[in-house]
């Protein structure tokens, strides 16, 4: 009898523990059920944002007031926007910019603020690959 009293109390407490796993499962989707316009909208909202940043980034430079000429800029988009070669249309590069654009209330990340030090304290090179170099 023991063994058979075990098993019964093995299944009675498997039993409870399912029942309350089902009622947790019940109760949590209630409670996030009505969360899901919000959480959508916020979501929404944010893709909007990302979106109109990353197209506003590209239309800068044909903007009236991009402080730069449009055919001097080059759009990188990662981990800066733009480099500006000023002067390149005469054909004599005078000034190498680096412009970051930014939309409403964002701010510079952390790559874009050590890559801004980097420049400022002139830690800039120049080099050139020669991709068949013969040695």
């Amino acid at each position: 009898m023991e063994l058979f009293e075990f098993i019964s109390i093995a299944i009675v407490v498997v039993l409870i523990l399912y029942i309350g796993f089902l009622i947790g499962k019940y109760f949590a989707r209630k409670e996030h059920e009505d969360k899901i316009p919000e959480i959508r909208e916020t979501a929404i909202k944010q893709s909007r944002a990302v979106l109109s940043g990353q197209i506003s980034e590209q239309l800068a430079p044909y903007l009236p007031d991009f402080p730069y000429k449009p055919t001097e800029a080059r759009f990188i988009g990662k981990p800066v926007d733009f480099i500006v070669f000023k002067g390149m249309d005469e054909k004599k590069i005078e000034e190498v910019v680096f412009v970051e654009v930014k939309t409403g209330q964002s701010k510079l990340s952390s790559v874009e603020k050590s890559l801004k030090e980097t420049i400022q304290n002139k830690k800039v090179l120049w080099d050139e690959y020669n991709l068949f170099n013969e040695r």
